[in-house]
């Protein structure tokens, strides 16, 4: 074969290759637990490429806002103060919602007229469900597009308290989602003893996946939120994925752990609390390496292929990532991911 036949694009060297070409995401994602926000508090937070200001009003209501003041731009968040459901600035006490309109002027005889037509802060959609608070992300502010679903299993009494945890990685949120069809990976990376079968459909903002039979099924809501269900022996846990985009390259992953709440001792209750162990790779008799000790090795130091050489025996990475990229704005049009 010539110089010139070679296709470059394909076998182009690293200097050429980016770690993540992406832009961020739009989607629901989540912002914090529930239970360590208190009523009154307000934190900054980095999220989105950018920083931003949550807190919590004192009904109960929390809000997410851009740092800066519309009016001089003084940090919200740097001696900012919750009053009602509002966040007060510090510097001339401007109060605003969490939907960003402004509610008072406490020195102002006749309030700016903007303030009556639009919020002129920028805020983010938020909701509260599974014990988590959740922002929606979208680059040109367009509002959600679906919902959040149910998940009983993070709800309900019927199930152990949730165990959580929580890795910094430093790559993109695409990067990380990608693995979920990613079957051989599971073999050659994991050390499980077959490459797993597979059944998948895409829909809309929406992802399904079951492995094995049944023993493994999963879903995705958007970038944002994954819910993988694991059954054995009849028993069967859960897992819930909920990474963040902290900047374009960089990601915390974080993961609930749960299941049925069976009796203390149980045969049922082993089961379980196994299942637990296996999906984090810390179940006794069992050599199959959890993502925490090889998923993170190789997603610090990878560089994203946008041209991959693919065989007959890869999961459906192209399909996936022609569904991932609707979630990028103008997706259509970065040819590269």
């Amino acid at each position: 074969m010539s110089v010139q036949e070679v296709d470059q694009k394909v076998i182009m060297g690293s200097r050429h290759l980016e770690r993540c070409p992406f832009p961020i995401p739009v989607g629901w994602f989540f912002v914090a637990y529930s239970d360590s926000l208190a009523k009154g508090e307000v934190r900054n937070i980095q999220l989105f490429d950018q920083e931003w200001v949550l807190f919590r009003g004192e009904s109960g209501k929390p809000g997410v806002t851009d740092p800066f003041c519309p009016h001089l731009g003084a940090h919200l968040g740097h001696g900012g103060v919750v009053v009602g459901d509002n966040i007060r600035c510090p510097f001339h006490h401007w109060e605003y919602d969490a939907g960003g309109w402004c509610k008072k002027i406490p020195y102002a005889s006749k309030m700016p007229p903007i303030t009556e037509r639009q919020p002129i802060l920028r805020t983010l959609p938020v909701q509260e469900k599974y014990g988590l608070i959740w922002a929606w992300h979208h680059p040109n502010m367009d509002p959600p597009t679906w919902d959040l679903p149910e998940i009983p299993d993070m709800d309900s009494s019927d199930y152990v308290k949730p165990h959580r945890k929580s890795w910094p990685i430093n790559t993109a949120i695409q990067e990380l989602a990608e693995n979920g069809v990613d079957f051989p990976h599971l073999k050659f990376l994991h050390g499980n003893p077959t490459i797993p079968h597979a059944e998948y459909r895409f829909e809309d903002h929406k992802y399904f996946v079951n492995m094995d039979h049944g023993a493994q099924v999963g879903e995705s809501y958007g970038p944002g939120l994954n819910i993988f269900r694991f059954s054995r022996n009849g028993v069967s846990a859960t897992m819930v994925s909920y990474t963040q985009p902290i900047t374009r390259e960089q990601s915390m992953m974080n993961m609930s752990f749960t299941h049925k709440r069976y009796p203390e001792g149980s045969q049922e209750a082993t089961v379980a609390e196994h299942i637990v162990k296996h999906m984090i790779g810390e179940a006794e008799g069992e050599d199959a390496a959890g993502f925490e000790s090889v998923d993170l090795v190789v997603w610090n130091n990878k560089k994203y292929r946008a041209r991959p050489v693919l065989c007959d025996g890869d999961g459906p990475i192209l399909q996936y990532r022609s569904w991932f990229k609707k979630f990028y704005v103008d997706g259509d049009r970065l040819n590269n991911i």
